[in-house]
């Protein structure tokens, strides 16, 4: 049994499924749960705690419509796996229901090790990816499920034969992404994002234990990249997201170098337990104590201290609270290099004439956000192959006649620079 307490209030045996479940999901429509493992993993207190946290952080800020969960997103990603793996079963490649139910178990944890707000505190709270983290809660699931998770963690690791599986859970054409990129443009409202996910799916086959698209696909690959490069300038990186993000991130700096001021107020003893300890990896990965307070951290522990940090006598503190709270956002300029010493220096000096708790360049930094930006539309986690009619391979920068395919390998870095209007 995993020696986390929170699965105290959990059944030793876990739900029993009687019959088949339906999720209605306002994208997909109705998602069916029929087996029994999965459906344990959903029941978990560890996977319902993604109820509360939000797929993309403070960007409701700019687009209010999104404040869908990383719960929803696993979900449909589950969803878009069973669609996958029956298009290829149709194109005769080999895959038994053991492995389809552990693919589709990796896809639904792949984002268990999420914190509160997503990506803007990886890294903060606990000093380590969330993949990392991801897996360690998959090893705490699977001693309760009596090793059912194995084939599920090693496609997880890529260490199965079947690397298409993997990929199929994590690659530069996955589900995760098809999900993420469609769902957040559904509840965001960019219609950028739209992508023929169905086209796309239908196109995949496997060559070499490589996951692949048919060449009549080409064109959806090519919207794809494309939908990619927009949603992260548009919705991912937004100049206002990124502002929102610097406060937050100023916030819990503040918090941690200086918890007596913070914690002379309410908060949770999960967010108390990463105040007052900075943890790290103990060579294993998270310990066992941190862990164990953080399946029960979530976006709710953070809303409720920054609510009460408002009254904190750190002024600084309060100040920044009350400020994200009532969406009194920093004013963000975005430039193609990185800003002079000059700008940061000549803000630093208004901001102590502008605010009493300000007397040094060390407190004015809490009240400013710097750094950089990047867009890889293509350029990570491998290369999407195209099956040519010819049975040839190529990846898509060559096999596509649009030459902006080409131009998107190419990374763009932009610098931001936020502060008090």
């Amino acid at each position: 049994m995993c020696q986390i307490p929170c699965t105290e209030l959990y059944l030793h045996q876990g739900p029993v499924l009687s019959k088949h479940k339906i999720i209605n999901d306002p994208i997909y429509g109705f998602i069916e749960i029929d087996d029994p493992l999965l459906f344990r993993i959903i029941e978990h207190p560890y996977f319902q705690r993604l109820r509360r946290i939000r797929q993309l952080g403070m960007t409701d800020l700019v687009y209010p419509g999104a404040i869908h969960s990383r719960f929803h997103h696993a979900i449909g990603a589950m969803h878009l796996m069973r669609k996958a793996i029956s298009v290829l079963r149709s194109k005769q490649i080999q895959i038994d229901k053991e492995e389809a139910n552990a693919a589709l178990a990796a896809i639904l944890l792949h984002d268990i090790g999420h914190g509160p707000f997503s990506h803007t505190l990886e890294g903060l709270i606990v000093p380590m990816a969330h993949e990392r983290i991801s897996l360690a809660l998959m090893e705490e699931l699977n001693k309760e499920f009596n090793g059912q998770l194995d084939l599920a963690i090693s496609i997880f690791q890529n260490t199965y034969d079947k690397k298409f599986l993997h990929q199929l859970v994590s690659s530069q054409l996955d589900m995760d992404r098809l999900d993420y990129l469609t769902r957040d443009s559904f509840y965001t409202g960019v219609s950028e994002g739209i992508v023929g996910l169905e086209r796309i799916i239908q196109m995949l086959n496997v060559v070499n234990d490589q996951l692949v698209v048919e060449e009549k696909g080409i064109y959806s690959i090519e919207k794809f990249i494309v939908a990619r490069r927009l949603m992260y300038w548009q919705v991912y990186l937004h100049k206002t997201t990124l502002a929102a993000d610097a406060m937050l991130l100023n916030i819990l700096r503040r918090v941690k170098e200086n918890p007596a001021k913070a914690l002379d107020t309410p908060v949770s003893d999960s967010l108390r337990y990463f105040i007052e300890n900075n943890t790290s990896s103990d060579g294993n990965g998270i310990p066992s104590e941190a862990l164990k307070h953080f399946v029960r951290l979530d976006d709710h522990d953070l809303i409720a201290a920054i609510k009460s940090w408002i009254s904190a006598k750190d002024e600084i503190l309060s100040f920044l609270c009350e400020a994200l709270i009532n969406r009194k956002l920093f004013k963000v300029k975005m430039f193609k290099e990185s800003p002079n010493d000059s700008m940061k220096n000549e803000v630093v000096a208004r901001l102590q004439e502008q605010f009493d708790f300000i007397s040094s360049e060390s407190e004015a930094d809490y009240l400013i956000g710097t750094g950089s930006v990047r867009n890889e539309a293509y350029a990570d986690n491998g290369p999407i192959d195209i099956l040519m009619k010819d049975g040839s391979l190529l990846d898509i920068a060559q096999a596509s006649d649009n030459y902006s395919i080409t131009a998107l390998r190419t990374q763009v870095e932009k610098y931001y620079f936020c502060t008090v209007k």
